[in-house]
């Protein structure tokens, strides 16, 4: 594959697999290619084009020709400066690799980080909480993640891919949809009556978590009890980084009663249990590996050798006996 398709595929599985549905999101398209035919010419020389095909501003070609020919690539959950030497270091060792593949964001991927963070009301919507709520809530909280991202070195990594010539993308909030909608479907199926310790050990028997356990990483209850009934589960695992403590009133009063997510605040884990929703922490690097390996699995059928590191477990689920790699495990 060429880089740009690998590029192209991040994108048509994000869409597919987002929370806000593909009419939504290509209305959304319609309306940012609107306003950019709206802009001065020199508006629009500074303007990132991706924009007008790719909802995702966190997922982006950071370096490297669009044309070039892929045929292995080593991928992580984080892939800066010291897994870029490291790939220096093993192509000098006659390995080879001709793509970096992160999935948490660096560059003007990182810098823009806040503005996927929208999609966070269209899953609460889908939980029950009316659209304006939810973004009023959101807006808030999107404006603190821009400000915090403006004294970051985004570019660190991108320049040492350059000075190193070694392509790099980060392919990020169309992963996170990948397990969000993967989860969601899971514990759908599930129906009710499912007790916290359920769903905790329903989590480790996904090869992923069941591999962090044993890593001393796996899926733990951090509000309610074992035998605490889980009521209506929310999988909470995209929209760019943590949402805002007023989020859990509004969701408990939709009838939320267990989230799911990757990680958590302190401030919003007190606020969850004070709104009496439960929480179960999956694990951080284990679900992003989900969202990553259901990406890398659509790369993989193309014949492209796939090297994890840096916190991917890899997990393929084309083969009969979907098992992690031990080497990776301990990346």
């Amino acid at each position: 594959m060429k880089l740009e398709e690998i590029y192209k595929l991040a994108i048509t599985m994000g869409i597919k697999a987002d929370p806000r549905g593909r009419q939504d999101v290509e209305k959304l398209l319609a309306k940012t290619q609107t306003a950019y035919e709206k802009l001065e010419a020199d508006e629009k020389e500074d303007y990132d084009t991706d924009r007008l095909m790719n909802p995702f501003a966190d997922t982006r070609i950071l370096y490297g020709d669009t044309g070039a020919e892929i045929k292995s690539m080593i991928v992580g959950v984080d892939m800066e400066a010291q897994e870029l030497l490291l790939t220096d270091r093993l192509r000098e060792k006659g390995r080879r690799i001709d793509l970096v593949m992160g999935h948490h964001p660096e560059g003007k991927a990182l810098a823009a980080l806040a503005d996927v963070m929208g999609v966070q009301a269209d899953i609460w919507h889908n939980a029950g909480v009316p659209i304006n709520v939810g973004e009023a809530v959101i807006e808030g909280r999107q404006s603190e993640v821009m400000r915090l991202m403006l004294p970051l070195n985004h570019q660190r990594p991108v320049r040492t891919a350059e000075l190193l010539d070694i392509p790099l993308m980060c392919v990020h909030t169309p992963c996170d949809n990948l397990v969000t909608s993967f989860l969601q479907k899971h514990f759908d199926k599930k129906g009710a009556g499912l007790t916290l310790g359920d769903v905790r050990d329903d989590l480790r028997k996904i090869p992923e978590y069941r591999e962090a356990a044993r890593m001393n990483a796996g899926p733990t209850i951090v509000v309610g009890k074992e035998a605490r009934r889980a009521g209506r589960v929310l999988i909470d695992m995209t929209g760019g980084t943590g949402g805002p403590v007023e989020s859990m009133e509004k969701l408990a009063a939709a009838g939320v009663g267990t989230l799911i997510g990757m990680h958590i605040s302190e401030k919003n884990r007190e606020e969850a249990e004070k709104q009496k929703i439960n929480v179960v922490i999956a694990g951080h690097n284990s679900s992003d590996s989900i969202g990553i390996n259901l990406f890398l699995d659509e790369i993989e059928k193309k014949g492209i050798e796939i090297i994890p590191c840096s916190g991917l477990i890899r997990v393929n689920r084309l083969k009969k006996k979907a098992s992690p790699a031990k080497k990776t495990a301990r990346s």
